[in-house]
């Protein structure tokens, strides 16, 4: 199967994140082990957020989307990344655009569902009179679909951009997965329009949530400041701190790998795309359940509950 119309290279070599032996084995290690405490914290939270009703509001609503968003995210790049640390990890054309195509789809959900979330603690901070109804269930729903139907245009943009390229003679990839950036360098032809589509689209989804975002704390920050109860404004400043961490961590990361100079050497790369791909994945439950007392209860009613059968 071809990549372009002249291209010769069918399958990929993936180099993984280092090439010194005595490094693989203590790697393998830590990613299988980052790649359980991932899975089984986001399964668990979204098990804790169907099984309590308490947690049925639109902000555990938006968390259970993010948990199963982080699940699979982690899913499309984890298991690839560990075949590269036991053997050489060898992709065929299809796979590759498989997991550009997922990697996509859900790098620009979680950017989407995370926008979405700083919008329902505005409403709720800033608006509580109306929460019901600026956050029903129906525009919950409406939020959730466009988060999904714009990670999927998005993505099909970006996998068709890719596909587009022609891969000549190289087939070596310096990365653990298939990304955009070292795909545009293994290109033998001109790679300018590639690269403009990929700044547009990436540079459309880090300036519109990032503005929202921006917006949303900008009216929380100045209500919280106008809260005179001690405690209010304590449970206000705890209630979104918790989401702050996970914002700077993933629009942080994803923006430096998409929207730096192109001089950024290709370790700096792969370090960048494992804190939002595989280091946030694994964060996000704790972060948003440590301090949470709601997350608590649910959990102490859940073990009693099976305690109890």
């Amino acid at each position: 199967m071809a990549l372009g119309n002249d291209s010769s290279v069918t399958e990929f070599i993936l180099l993984g994140l280092t090439q010194q032996p005595e490094l693989q084995l203590p790697l393998f290690l830590l990613f299988l082990g980052i790649y359980v405490v991932s899975v089984m914290g986001n399964l668990g939270l979204i098990v804790l957020i169907v099984l309590n009703p308490h947690l049925h509001t639109p902000m555990y609503y938006f968390l259970f989307n993010l948990s199963f968003i982080d699940f699979c995210y982690s899913s499309v790049i984890t298991p690839r990344m560990l075949v590269g640390f036991v053997k050489q990890n060898i992709i065929s054309h299809a796979e590759c655009l498989t997991q550009v195509f997922f990697f996509a789809f859900f790098a620009i959900d979680e950017c989407y569902i995370l926008t979405a979330m700083a919008y329902d603690r505005y409403a709720a901070i800033c608006k509580p009179l109306l929460y019901q109804v600026t956050m029903s269930h129906w525009v919950c729903l409406l939020m959730t679909v466009g988060v999904y139907v714009m990670g999927f245009l998005e993505a099909i943009t970006h996998t068709a951009n890719m596909l587009s390229l022609t891969f000549c003679d190289s087939n070596i990839i310096n990365h653990y997965m298939c990304d955009i950036p070292p795909l545009l360098q293994l290109s033998c032809r001109s790679t300018f329009i590639n690269e403009l589509v990929v700044y547009l689209v990436v540079g459309f989804n880090v300036t519109v949530p990032s503005l929202t975002i921006f917006i949303s704390y900008t009216l929380i920050l100045s209500n919280i400041l106008s809260i005179h109860s001690t405690g209010g404004r304590s449970k206000a400043f705890s209630t979104c701190g918790s989401h702050i961490i996970a914002l700077s961590l993933f629009f942080g990361a994803s923006a430096f790998m998409y929207l730096k100079p192109s001089s950024t050497s290709v370790d700096d790369d792969k370090v960048s795309t494992i804190f939002y791909t595989i280091v946030g994945p694994m964060l996000n439950p704790f972060i948003y359940s440590i301090r949470n007392k709601d997350v608590h209860i649910a959990l102490r009613k859940t073990l009693n509950r099976c305690s109890f059968n």
